[in-house]
């Protein structure tokens, strides 16, 4: 059996969710829900409009909504007789579900899965009244919001349910809708949310037992202990301070009374008062934090009034986010008190839930990597602490030290044997970790290999005869040493004849850009030199990428932008993830794409338009994407924006994209060379209209006076500046040019202001 056809009913967010990534896999969808009054559709029609928030797109693209069918379940639950899978996410009620469950089981074929989206209920009592048949296709689908984005699902099997659909479910929401599937047993609250949802309620007792502010809290629980930097309050504001009271509570309702986690549950009387005044989040533009005209404010928790929310500059959270948790845990004042508190409730917790919910680690460490994309699983901080030296913190502070985690003591959770990753299990033996076939995560395999080359930027492997090269920076930004690292592993490639280059890391994203520090560090000591030094070495490298003899593939996932972006352009080939975000957006830093990223884009929409005797629409094209700094939000729309060339493809599950790379290098005949011609440009006339149109823009409020000189800039190098038409560049004209430009405004107090204030303050002024 395969799965060509799906139902989703209930068309809330993760109906909607899970019916928007169904049609990303180009697969029919019915999403249906309650019919209206007036319009019967109106639940589903509202589903449909949350798949389209531009700020938050679930999906890829505007063909995937043509998979998408709109009903209701009075009208159409007919159309449910002929699918293959039918994915419950209504209300969690069980009364609900189980009415639900009968009308299916007299309308779906006998082999059609069922499967609910519940976290709460357990599957034994979603089946108890239905036939055996009913229950041995029947299993709980626990995708996470917002399902396009979110890598986890857990997969939770009853005691009836045949082990040939687990199997399908598991390689259908793997390969074609691209999660981490990872198998649960029949526990409350799963693995994702029974440890995520204890770690938040640890971080947000503790800060308001040891009085810290939003500020401080989630300058400590997000990047230093390797979480996303929203922190704890910034996370309650994204949920919904009302519905993740929800999470909490219906977690005490299900968990047993001896359960630790009823100590962090406890209800706060302030948060209590917010939601009574509306103070829900960002919903409702206000919690923790808001936002006015001048910037961000924080609520203060004594006075309940909004202040200003400076960005927090702390030594110790940046000492650990470059070195690690160690650091936070040797740290005696209160930030570290706050650290201990969390981690050692946090991490004792998961181990205790060891053999309860699962005989190893893996479940665990990756349900928090894929669910709630922590960096390291709770199993991988311990062995970065250091088991023993954990146990010797507990125990110092009283505190006690679960089962699993006494029995390693002198060992580790993970270690590398006959160059395979294995985990403990309880009891002490150990087991290989395993992935499906085609599945490869970096940050796995790194740990079986040594860096050929390696800087604290930077790193690259011999990849069974390949050279990878990873960048592992903070937001992985480039600086000279990362550019250093790549042309050294191209310099090996090209003499020892490894078998090609594949730029690929497994971090969140692949570069957020060139480090504006160290541009910083050049303008501040008037250094422009060193500063066309850097630059013309960065064009020299990417452009040895793109003429090079042997096969380079870009692998890159999450957002590549700016500098990142421009060495994604110069890959031969780019095998990309289905939610990567692209684009060039200096502009809003005050400089140009300095790396090729100007002159590539022109190239690019030249041959997309193929326009090459009259290049004008081109030069408007790429000086339209540079100017607005444009990105698009999945590799579809990049096509459409000359982002990508033809013949570059995305993957849908992320963990394939490095499989894929590989095959990449070694059918290099899917590849296609760069022809950068030499071009007659269109020069003074198109490169005047560029800039009467900016200043006209500048006139309406849509540009601000420096945005006008940011885009002038950008016009001269796609036209050629004050030339004659009909003169001739080559392609080292145009990175020549770039480099004139990016110093020309470099050189200037306004682009310095932007730069300053997005290191200091976290995004650039308006100037």
């Amino acid at each position: 059996m395969s799965i060509n056809k799906v139902a989703v009913i209930g068309a809330g967010t993760m109906g909607a969710g899970i019916a928007g990534q169904v049609a990303n896999a180009g697969i029919e969808v019915w999403l249906l829900d309650l019919p209206g009054e007036d319009n019967a559709n109106a639940l589903a029609e509202r589903g449909l409009e949350r798949l389209r928030d531009p700020n938050q797109p679930g999906l890829i693209s505007k063909q995937a909504e043509g998979f998408i069918h709109l009903g209701n379940t009075r009208d159409d639950f007919d159309q449910l007789a002929d699918c293959d899978w039918v994915a419950e996410a209504v209300v969690e009620r069980l009364d609900i579900k189980k009415d639900l469950y009968r009308r299916l089981d007299t309308v779906c074929r006998q082999d059609a899965i069922i499967t609910s989206n519940t976290s709460t209920i357990p599957i034994r009592l979603l089946v108890e009244d239905m036939p055996a048949a009913f229950r041995r296709r029947f299993a709980i689908t626990h995708f996470f919001n917002p399902v396009r984005f979110m890598r986890l699902l857990e997969l939770v099997r009853g005691e009836d349910t045949d082990a040939a659909v687990i199997d399908l479910l598991a390689d259908f929401c793997e390969q074609q809708l691209g999660k981490g599937v990872v198998p649960c047993l029949d526990t409350p609250g799963f693995l994702g949310n029974r440890v995520g949802v204890f770690a938040i309620q640890c971080a947000l007792q503790a800060a308001f037992e040891l009085d810290l502010t939003p500020l401080q809290a989630d300058a400590i629980f997000g990047r230093p202990m390797g979480i996303p930097k929203t922190g704890v309050f910034g996370l309650y504001d994204l949920i919904g301070i009302d519905l993740m009271s929800d999470v909490v509570q219906s977690l005490v309702d299900i968990l047993p009374d001896s359960d630790p986690f009823h100590a962090e549950a406890a209800r706060i009387p302030l948060m209590t008062q917010m939601i009574a005044n509306g103070q829900t989040g960002n919903k409702q533009g206000q919690g923790f934090y808001r936002d006015n005209a001048t910037g961000r404010e924080v609520l203060n928790l004594h006075s309940m009034q909004y202040q200003d929310a400076p960005r927090l500059n702390l030594p110790l959270a940046e000492t650990a986010e470059q070195q690690g948790v160690k650091v936070l845990l040797a740290d005696d004042g209160v930030l570290g008190q706050f650290a201990w508190r969390v981690l050692s409730r946090t991490l004792s917790y998961a181990v205790s839930l060891i053999p309860e919910v699962g005989k190893g680690p893996v479940g665990i460490d990756d349900a928090m990597k894929l669910g709630y994309n922590w960096i390291k699983g709770p199993f991988e901080l311990i062995d970065e602490i250091g088991v023993d030296a954990f146990i010797d913190k507990l125990e110092a502070d009283q505190l006690d030290v679960p089962d699993f985690l006494a029995e390693t003591r002198g060992s580790s959770f993970y270690r590398v044997e006959d160059n395979e990753l294995q985990a403990r299990q309880y009891g002490g033996s150990w087991q290989a970790i395993s992935r499906p076939d085609g599945v490869i995560r970096f940050s796995e395999k790194r740990q079986t290999m040594q860096a050929r080359n390696s800087c604290a930027v930077a790193s690259w492997y011999d990849l069974e005869g390949i050279a990878l090269v990873e960048f592992h920076s903070k937001a992985n930004a480039l600086d000279a040493d990362s550019m250093a690292i790549l042309d050294d592993a191209l310099s090996e490639v090209d003499t020892k004849g490894l078998r090609g280059l594949i730029v690929h890391n497994d971090a969140q994203h692949f570069s957020c850009g060139v480090n504006l520090q160290a541009v910083r560090e050049f303008f501040r000591h008037e250094d422009m030199d060193g500063l066309d030094r850097f630059l013309k070495a960065f064009q020299e490298t990417v452009h040895r990428m793109q003429n090079a003899a042997f096969p380079v593939v870009a692998a890159p996932v999450g957002m590549s932008i700016g500098g990142g972006f421009e060495v994604v352009l110069h890959a031969r080939q780019v095998i990309c993830h289905a939610n990567s975000v692209t684009g060039l957006v200096e502009s809003l830093v005050g400089v140009v794409p300095g790396g090729g990223g100007c002159k590539e884009t022109l190239y690019r929409w030249i041959e997309l338009l193929n326009c090459s005797d009259d290049i004008s629409e081109a030069c408007w094209k790429a000086f339209m994407n540079l100017a607005y700094g444009k990105t698009a939000s999945s590799p579809i729309i990049a096509k459409k924006q000359a982002m990508l060339r033809p013949h570059d493809r995305f993957v849908i599950n992320r963990d394939r994209i490095l499989g894929e790379a590989i095959k990449a290098i070694d059918d290099a005949a899917g590849q296609v060379a760069f022809e950068r011609p030499d071009l007659s440009l269109p020069g003074r006339p198109v490169f005047e209209e560029m800039v009467k149109w900016l200043e006209q823009s500048r006139d309406k409020g849509m540009f601000t006076p420096h945005d006008v000189n940011v885009g002038r800039e950008m016009a001269r190098i796609v036209t050629g500046g004050d030339i004659d038409p009909g003169t001739v560049w080559s392609e080292q004209d145009f990175y020549d040019a770039e480099r004139r430009s990016f110093l020309t405004l470099v050189a200037t107090d306004a682009t310095r202001e932007r730069i300053n204030s997005m290191l200091d303050a976290g995004s650039p002024v308006r100037n």
